[in-house]
């Protein structure tokens, strides 16, 4: 057996340095949200400047709805190319050059009010959320490739934690004392290039993926050296072992194109199990809580609802750290199920919780105890694990293709329910909440059938598993679904949890 792994400064380093660009996908989430008000003020100014008369408020409502929304249209977009960008110039430069759409985006922000220009906070928001799109990709991909097998459950859970401390942080410097006033709230949005500079000093002294090098690439020599220095031991031979093995068996498969990912028996369950997690994150009904948290607590009558909002943040980031060491115990799909189950029910709850609100006035208390539920259940599985899923369901070969597509439905679901959230609330009120659990309660049942575990699996077994299902059941249609040799889904999971 290989020696007890130690956690190298190195290794450390390289961790840190990726999920700095989840803390910045965070922080651009949040940061949107408390200055709201102001920002409106001064796209009225600047057309008062322009035309001579101020804004209509339709014209206001559709300016701040693109300032909100453009931010996951850039995502959706780059995402979509995060599996060519990620193979053309390999993780840690893909990173690094990201770092650009950071420092732009970011930039444009905050020079917006002086400028007296909302087109140029409208593109800064288009550039930052392009730099998400690929950071959300970027950060599980390279975590996930330079992590032992041991660990990689709890380190893909960093990306989670580091993007709800990034909305943690934003949410707090929002206050009207802080940065959130009608002078600083261009220092609070051009804050987001601070992580960057950090990024862009850190990564030169972090290795390249070793999986990447020797997988792809093809250079043994610097994979080698790349693993001495994350693992801090001059013999990596069993490392380079699994590697080899997984790079034989992806010579013997063709490069997977996006379209292959749809099209091939053997990738065609693993794609539509991440497309599916991604959309049991974003259909949740999580976003939904965060835009709109200040207008359902003062719907629930609370005094403080930006206290409250902050508060729904700190549970956010505790579930989370809940999360990183129950990972590798309960595993994956346990926990994914876990979380899904508490949400359907505390959504039940907060449905109920609001429709009684006007005759029952204690149901307030209710009703923020369900969103803090709410919050704590999402973190602890929909919240971290779909991220890093993916890249565990997927070999070297098909894997940037697969994070792409997986990457495109999170932000398109991300987009679908910013855009029509309100417009639902508005229409059907303290019942809206309702639809949530129903899709809750569908993702439950689907990853309770269909997902399997990956916990202490190398991306080999785990691509294995796969490949023998679908040839298995290939040979089963072929033999006309011979009797002797039953080969079900359900016997499937049945040794999946055994294991």
């Amino acid at each position: 057996p290989p020696p007890a792994l130690s956690l190298t400064g190195t290794f450390v380093l390289s961790v840190f340095t990726a999920v700095l660009g989840s803390l910045e996908f965070g922080y651009n989430i949040g940061v949107i949200n408390a200055p709201q008000k102001m920002i409106e003020q001064d796209y009225n100014a600047t057309w008062l400047q322009r035309y001579g008369e101020p804004i209509p408020s339709g014209t206001l409502t559709s300016l701040w709805s693109l300032s909100v929304a453009i931010f996951s249209i850039g995502g959706m977009l780059s995402a979509f190319c995060l599996g060519f960008v990620s193979e053309w110039l390999g993780r840690r430069k893909a990173m690094l050059i990201n770092n650009l759409f950071a420092f732009i985006g970011g930039s444009l922000m905050a020079l917006s009010k002086l400028c007296r220009s909302f087109e140029m906070m409208i593109l800064g928001r288009f550039i930052i959320g392009a730099y998400c799109g690929l950071a959300s990709g970027l950060t599980p991909m390279y975590v996930g490739e330079i992590a032992p097998t041991s660990l990689r459950g709890a380190l893909g859970t960093l990306h989670q934690l580091a993007i709800v401390t990034g909305i943690l942080i934003a949410q707090i410097l929002g206050l009207e004392v802080l940065l959130g006033s009608q002078e600083l709230w261009p220092v609070l949005l051009g804050l987001t290039v601070v992580p960057t500079v950090l990024q862009m000093s850190f990564l030169p002294f972090c290795p390249e993926s070793p999986r990447f090098l020797y997988i792809v690439r093809c250079q043994e020599h610097q994979a080698k050296r790349g693993l001495r220095r994350l693992t801090g031991r001059q013999e990596v031979g069993d490392m380079l072992a699994e590697m080899k093995e997984e790079k034989r068996k992806m010579e013997m498969e063709r490069k997977v194109s996006i379209l292959e990912l749809f099209r091939s028996p053997l990738y065609r369950q693993p794609i539509i199990i991440s497309i599916l997690l991604q959309l049991s994150q974003q259909l949740s009904g999580i976003n939904a809580i965060f835009y709109y948290s200040t207008s359902i607590f003062i719907k629930a009558g609370v005094q403080s609802p930006v206290y409250a909002t902050i508060g729904a943040g700190v549970i956010n980031c505790a579930f989370t750290v809940v999360s990183l060491f129950l990972i590798e115990r309960m595993g994956r799909r346990t926990l994914h199920m876990l979380g899904l189950g508490g949400m359907c029910i505390c959504a039940v709850i907060m449905t109920m919780a609001l429709a009684l609100l006007d005759s029952v006035p204690w149901m307030s208390y209710i009703c923020m105890l369900s969103i803090f539920g709410f919050v704590a259940f999402f973190e602890v599985g929909p919240g971290p694990i779909p991220w890093f899923f993916v890249a565990e369901l997927f070999s070297q070969g098909p894997r940037p293709a697969a994070m792409a597509v997986a990457g495109f439905s999170n932000w398109t679901a991300n987009f679908i329910i910013g855009m029509g959230f309100q417009y639902v609330a508005d229409l059907c009120g303290p019942y809206v909440f309702l639809i949530f659990a129903v899709l809750l309660l569908f993702f439950l049942i689907f990853t309770f059938f269909r997902v399997p575990e990956t916990r202490g699996k190398t991306f080999d077994q785990i691509a294995a598993n796969f490949n023998e299902r679908s040839v298995g059941g290939m040979m089963d249609m072929d033999m006309d679904m011979d009797l002797d040799k039953p080969s079900t889904e359900l016997d499937y999971l049945g040794e999946e949890s055994i294991n």
